[in-house]
């Protein structure tokens, strides 16, 4: 298990119910890395891999 599981686990005990648009989720993302800009890399890797993940072209 990675350090980062019991965060995706926290979150989707918590919010697991939950729908939300992607349009709040990159408003998250923006403040999230607003708050914390050390992060920027890896939050535009996550956002552009979510962008991406159906893209036949980089399978």
């Amino acid at each position: 298990m990675y350090f980062t599981d019991r965060g995706i686990e926290e979150l989707v005990e918590r919010r697991g119910d939950e729908q939300v648009s992607l349009e709040w989720l990159g408003e998250r993302l923006r403040d999230f890395v607003d708050l914390n800009p050390e992060f920027e890399t890896p939050i535009e890797r996550f956002a552009t891999w979510l962008a991406r993940l159906d893209d036949e072209d980089d399978e």
